[in-house]
């Protein structure tokens, strides 16, 4: 780091020099050398302060932006802490993980807490059995390190978007007194969606290098968990539905259909076809934004995707861990990828979000509206979007990757002293055609290539080396995405 410091210091000092000398230089010759010194200066400063000085050029507003967006329909309040503290406080003591697509006990909890800790993964599961539910919430919310936030997809997304004043935002979902007191002025929330009592969340928070017994976590991440049947059913997606003629949003952003995982097969079946029939009741003309979360059981992330879910959305968000699951459950490219080792490969990533778009989106004559999605992982973002249908893709994919760099580390402001790059300089596009070699210079950070009438707009996150809270980054991610995306009349 001196280093650096040095050499800028005498790049200024030779600069100063050279205005002194200015007047009896050739102009020429005066200019080469300004321009040659400049550009030293510039490439002494740091990847990251190069990438957010990029950046602040190329995040402009669209054109046309939203006025009125509405968000459902899970929404909760989220008790964060410690997870190693919580299992403390519980009593329960370190040991093996092991994974579990439900939870029906405290052990379940520690299993399952223990091995995606191990592996510096996020996960969100459903906690069974209520009563035992509500001891284990109860010592969390009352934990001198707890903290209560706005909580579950769409409240979050709707949270981050209500700090922009020209938006005006509808929130549909499980409105308790808590949740209510703490959203911002700026949300609206229809009185049919309020209720006596607030849902929570447990958010287990663990840091980089943190150590419970044998485990010790690779990367920062969070556990969730919950006994949430409101919005387990999605008690208000009907109330949500209904709702928007009253308000005439330019945008809708649906989230929750995960939190179904933990009805039974049938009622999750049902349920499931009643939800495309309500969204299906929603205007073409308004486009749809879809965001996943964490889900565990492929049966339905295949009925998500090919019982119409999929081709009634313009716009879907995820994750590394959603995208997997997405290609395992539906047998897509890479399906045989057990699991993500490090930094997920472009290549496998890209040719995923192809096939989603090749697959289910609108190419040739099928009839679907989904034209975009909006992938983010720690290192860094895609928007992939099918030409024609999306402006100012390159400033949105950079505004959402600047967003987890200053939501993880609690800042107004990129503070580069705070960040490390962390993704691949240069990559390789696909693994499945002849693929294009990319090579991202920090002073042009977003980086484009094209397929097939898919164009993808790649950026490297900024990353917070010592997060602050990681619950939520995802949804703030995709809503800063769509805060500066335009969509296209067709």
């Amino acid at each position: 780091m001196w280093q650096r410091s040095v050499c800028v210091g005498l790049l200024a000092l030779a600069l100063g020099y050279l205005c002194v000398l200015g007047p009896e230089l050739p102009p020429a010759a005066l200019r080469q050398l300004s321009a040659s010194l400049l550009g030293t200066l510039r490439r002494a400063r740091s990847l990251e302060a190069r990438t957010v000085a990029a950046w602040q050029a190329a995040i402009v507003r669209p054109a046309r932006g939203w006025a009125r967006v509405a968000v459902g329909v899970n929404a909760c309040v989220d008790v964060v802490l410690s997870g190693v503290k919580l299992l403390e406080a519980l009593g329960l003591e370190p040991g093996d993980g092991r994974n579990h697509a439900v939870l029906n006990s405290r052990q379940d909890l520690r299993e399952a807490f223990s091995h995606f800790m191990e592996r510096g993964a996020a996960a969100e599961r459903f906690f069974s059995d209520a009563e035992a539910f509500q001891d284990i919430a109860r010592t969390a919310s009352e934990h001198p390190a707890a903290q209560l936030y706005v909580g579950g997809n769409a409240a979050l997304i709707g949270q981050k978007l209500a700090t922009n004043p020209d938006l005006k935002i509808l929130l549909c979902g499980p409105v308790g007194p808590k949740l209510h007191e703490l959203l911002d002025d700026n949300v609206v929330v229809p009185p049919e969606s309020m209720q006596e009592r607030d849902e929570f969340h447990l958010i287990l928070e663990y840091q980089a290098g943190e150590e419970w017994g044998r485990v010790r976590a690779p990367a920062a991440n969070r556990f969730i968990f919950s006994h949430d049947l409101s919005n387990g059913a999605l008690n208000m997606l009907e109330v949500f539905v209904s709702s928007l003629d009253e308000f005439q949003p330019d945008l809708v952003v649906l989230s929750g259909l995960h939190m179904m995982e933990g009805q039974s097969k049938e009622m999750r079946h049902r349920r499931l076809m009643e939800a495309v029939a309500s969204i299906s009741d929603i205007p073409t003309d308004i486009p749809i934004h879809l965001e996943l979360a964490s889900m565990t059981d492929q049966d339905f992330m295949s009925n998500i995707m090919h019982q119409q879910v999929f081709p009634l959305v313009n716009s879907i968000g995820l994750n590394e861990q959603e995208l997997l699951f997405l290609t395992q459950s539906a047998s897509g490219p890479h399906a045989s990828l057990a699991s993500w080792s490090g930094i997920p490969d472009v290549g496998v990533v890209s040719d995923i979000l192809f096939w989603i778009l090749k697959e289910h989106g609108k190419m040739a004559e099928r009839a679907s509206d989904l034209t975009r999605i909006h992938f983010h992982t720690l290192a860094y973002h895609i928007l992939v979007t099918v030409d024609g249908h999306w402006g100012n893709q390159a400033a949105a994919v950079a505004a959402g990757a600047r967003a987890a760099g200053t939501q993880a580390c609690a800042t107004d402001t990129i503070d580069t002293s705070k960040v490390f790059l962390k993704a691949p300089l240069e990559f390789l596009t696909s693994h499945t055609e002849a693929p294009s070699k990319i090579s991202v210079n920090p002073d042009e950070p977003v980086v484009q290539w094209h397929r097939e009438g898919v164009s993808f707009h790649f950026t490297p996150v900024l990353v917070c080396k010592d997060p602050v809270r990681t619950v939520g980054l995802g949804d703030a991610i995709s809503a800063e995405g769509l805060l500066y995306s335009e969509v296209y009349p067709q």
